[in-house]
């Protein structure tokens, strides 16, 4: 990786550890800041996705959830509207605070402005829906709902108020926003055996 990219992957890792919320590390024996466990996710999934990945898709993966928790889920009301004005609201705001460091004189030589631009808008999920599977907007979907599958859908599923009618829902929507691509990968985890249990019933009809 060219000194400026790896330089601008080093800035987004360092705000991530700035995240106050913590998860257990892989091998259980300390805990990590969620958003850069989050982030490495992403990084390995795409690297599976798509090992060729422009260097923009590589800052927007890496990116994705660039400082999330100042704006927390909570702060907006818990209903569908509430949750998509979030989800703007999230993307517009790591787009922005994302192009910011990209474009900071710690990044030597300059990342090229239409690098910067095209890494803000695939952060902003802009012309999500292309039928290409190998759309740089359908590929970052992918690996998001990859690293769902792989690494949240467990605690997901044990929410109180998620039952499995609800997550069997949510599955459906998850797969119907991936790729021919991504749908194989997903077909190809290791899932635990409720994971793979509720997969299973989602994918039945």
């Amino acid at each position: 990786m060219e000194p400026n990219f790896a330089a601008a992957l080093k800035l987004i890792d360092e705000a991530h550890a700035e995240d106050p919320n913590a998860t257990p590390s892989t091998d259980g024996s300390s805990t990590i800041p969620y958003e850069l466990h989050y982030a490495t996710k992403m990084t390995q999934w795409l690297q599976k996705r798509c090992p060729n990945a422009s260097p923009a898709l590589r800052l927007a993966c890496r990116a994705q959830h660039f400082r999330r928790w100042e704006i927390p889920r909570s702060s907006y009301p818990m209903t569908r509207v509430g949750y998509l004005t979030w989800r703007a609201k999230q993307k517009s705001q790591a787009a922005a605070r994302v192009a910011d460091l990209l474009a900071s004189p710690e990044v030597t030589p300059p990342i090229p402005e239409e690098v910067i631009k095209r890494t803000a808008s695939l952060i902003r999920k802009e012309n999500l829906g292309s039928t290409d599977d190998d759309d740089e907007t359908q590929v970052l979907e992918d690996v998001a709902c990859l690293v769902f599958l792989d690494d949240q859908l467990d605690g997901f599923e044990r929410r109180p108020e998620i039952d499995e009618e609800k997550m069997i829902s949510i599955l459906r929507k998850t797969w119907g926003k991936m790729s021919s691509r991504g749908q194989e990968l997903a077909l190809g985890m290791q899932l635990s055996d409720r994971g793979a249990a509720l997969v299973k019933k989602a994918l039945k009809d």
